[in-house]
């Protein structure tokens, strides 16, 4: 809400929010014309369509829509808000929106769960007059929040981030407070659904179950560095024949629906992106556990997957660094500063604590350093903050 508050009654910059199917788009709308109520904006001044509504199926055609659209503004005195959720729907719908910006009064919100919509001609027609603002799932301390609101805030930090890391941070799971194993039913069916409707429909692919195998491949090893011919290779060696270009697509289109977040790796000492061995992450660590499991060996995994969406949500960008040998899980900017990032899931022998500080260590540069674990004891060395993973989460000051 901060980041759309300075843009509301700017009508000539569409808001656009994106993110994961069911990470709240829709009730953000519904913030906005809370707010917009409070503030006397008469309520058949704002406008709300949902384009998965079968209702308006006459008007996925983007000229029908523009038509509509215009008699209904024209019809009303004064700005008109204007709420379109999930838009993509509609084929050519930049067209009909540049339209309707560049002559009435209306100012424009926009939800989407496919980035391919600010690709391309929409992003020529209106460079520099669109915001777009990425939601995600419930952070640790918005699950917290949630948790408060449902009458289960006596629990134990412990337990609270336990209930975390295996339900995750889908908004609708977590507010309703479902059972352990509802929760992760909901979750297959929200995987389900951006699979069928935002991945295989879009995309017109035929194979599902090479999709999904895919899927559970990059979700099994969130946070491993791999390629799409190291991909090849496993499928291969499953007797299946796919070509890396294939499955490049494939992971394009995840990543366009935002199942999965991409993250580059580059050379910390020559400032040089690699080309090679990414990582991917998933958008929601429940999603997850209700599709691949969960187990003690993947604690760590989960980890890695639930910081780096932290950072992104936080606005930084994120890279993977190297240096040498060794890994630096992740370099993170915002603003022209600079944050480095180990995350294991404890610090249990001298090997691991060499091994995370030490990476930290050869970076020369005063930007700060973490080492984020499990831990509760305080191993801060040499400049280098040690944090629990809690702390870390809930902590305003990096």
């Amino acid at each position: 809400m901060d980041k759309i508050r300075g843009f509301v009654d700017q009508p000539e910059i569409v808001k656009v929010l994106t993110g994961i199917r069911r990470s709240g788009k829709s009730v953000m709308l519904d913030l906005i014309k809370a707010e917009l109520e409070a503030q006397k904006v008469p309520p058949p001044n704002m406008l709300t369509y949902n384009f998965e509504d079968l209702r308006l199926v006459n008007l996925l055609d983007y000229k029908e829509l523009h038509n509509h659209l215009h008699a209904e503004i024209s019809s009303r005195e004064g700005r008109v808000y204007l709420f379109l959720d999930e838009l993509q729907e509609v084929d050519n719908w930049e067209a009909c929106i540049n339209s309707l910006r560049s002559t009435l009064d209306v100012d424009i919100y926009i939800t989407g769960s496919n980035s391919k919509m600010l690709a391309g001609e929409y992003a020529t027609h209106l460079a520099g007059r669109y915001i777009a603002i990425q939601m995600f799932p419930f952070s640790y301390q918005e699950f917290l929040v949630a948790l408060t609101k449902s009458g289960k805030a006596l629990i134990s930090q412990r337990e609270s981030f336990g209930q975390y890391l295996a339900q995750g941070g889908m908004p609708f799971s977590v507010n309703i407070g479902l059972s352990e194993s509802d929760s992760k039913q909901y979750l297959r069916d929200v995987f389900s659904s951006v699979v069928i409707k935002d991945i295989v429909k879009r995309n017109s692919f035929r194979d599902v179950d090479l999709l999904e195998r895919i899927i559970t491949y990059v979700m099994a090893n969130v946070g491993k560095t791999f390629s799409a011919n190291s991909i090849s290779k496993y499928f291969k060696s499953e007797k299946r024949t796919v070509s890396p270009e294939t499955i490049m697509n494939y992971l394009k289109a995840c990543e366009e629906a935002f199942l999965f977040e991409r993250i580059k790796r580059m050379d910390v000492i020559g400032k040089r992106m690699l080309k090679v061995d990414e990582k991917f992450y998933v958008a929601d660590h429940g999603l997850r556990n209700a599709v691949v499991g969960g187990n003690e060996q993947a604690v760590e995994l989960i980890f890695e997957n639930i910081v780096c969406l932290e950072l992104l949500r936080r606005g930084y960008s994120v890279l993977v660094g190297r240096i040498g040998s060794q890994e630096i899980d992740f370099v993170a900017e915002k603003d022209g500063d600079t944050l480095y990032v180990q995350v294991c899931y404890l610090l249990a022998s001298e090997d691991t604590v060499e091994r995370e500080f030490g990476a930290l260590e050869s970076i020369s540069d005063n930007y700060p350093k973490y080492v984020v674990s499990d831990d509760n004891y305080d191993m801060s060395r040499n400049g280098i903050k040690h944090r629990n993973i809690c702390d870390f989460l809930l902590s305003s000051e990096w």
